[in-house]
């Protein structure tokens, strides 16, 4: 009997070590699984200097694909936006097409003609649909234009006739964009002192590794957001670990 109680006692106490390890395992698995899709490695070189002697080190820290939050009342723009000049230069790499225009009419109302002279550059890429761009989107771009020096801005998405009928491309009042000499940080740090807030609540998000940053107005009833994706090219936007394919080397011949 009390054999037969011990040896139950010893299957007692396998059994729940078997479920601790299996449970441990399993936490284990997730946070592998989790580090696997949330977390990008990004390394950079610097010189570190100690004593009479200076060496490269190279440094590295972990990012999740997608940091994304609300902003604060208290960081929303407060004073009314300044008019813009209303001139915008504006070019597609994707379509090889560009336009300068100015956006307003002599009266200060908006130039129909204008309009759809960028609506043309802002058409989906994939389809070649047209639709008219929200205006205060040109109204910001002109903003943005006058800022920088009258450079040239370069769109590289703007309407996109997607089955996401959340995104707000498909309702086109997104726009991706980035400036030749200037760098993105300038460009998202200029465009979130643009937001007002209220009904003309924006979102604004810097893509480090696609090179562009994301301006919108918000659907109805949204906050202004901000974020940081670390997508690379070619994923729609979608935060993704798919880094671009490497070049192939070629043998030489000889």
């Amino acid at each position: 009997m009390k054999r037969a109680l011990v040896i139950l006692l010893v299957l007692l106490g396998a059994t729940s070590a078997f479920a601790g390890h299996k449970k441990k395992h399993k936490k284990y698995a997730n946070a592998l699984q989790e580090k696997k899709h949330t977390g990008l490695k990004i390394c950079s070189v610097k010189e570190v200097t100690k004593g009479k002697r200076t060496r490269k080190k190279k440094v590295c820290t972990y990012h999740h694909f997608y940091e994304g939050s609300r902003v604060a009342e208290a960081d929303l723009r407060v004073d009314a936006l300044d008019h813009p000049s209303g001139d915008i230069d504006l070019r597609s790499d994707n379509l090889q097409e560009e336009a300068k225009v100015h956006i307003y009419k002599a009266d200060g109302t908006l130039d129909d003609a204008a309009l759809a002279q960028l609506d043309e550059i802002f058409r989906c890429r994939r389809t070649g649909s047209v639709r008219a761009v929200d205006p205060r989107l040109y109204e910001q771009l002109s903003r943005i234009y006058d800022h920088f020096g009258g450079e040239q801005i370069v769109v590289v998405s703007g309407f996109r006739n997607q089955q996401d009928k959340d995104s707000r491309h498909f309702h086109a009042a997104a726009m991706d964009i980035k400036i030749k000499g200037h760098t993105i940080n300038e460009i998202y740090d200029y465009a979130k002192t643009l937001d007002v807030g209220g009904d003309d609540s924006m979102g604004i998000g810097i893509y480090p590794n696609s090179g562009f940053v994301h301006i919108d107005y918000r659907a109805p009833g949204e906050k202004s957001t901000r974020w940081t994706d670390y997508s690379y090219p070619g994923s729609d936007g979608k935060a993704s670990a798919r880094r671009p394919p490497k070049k192939s080397k070629k043998k030489r011949k000889g």
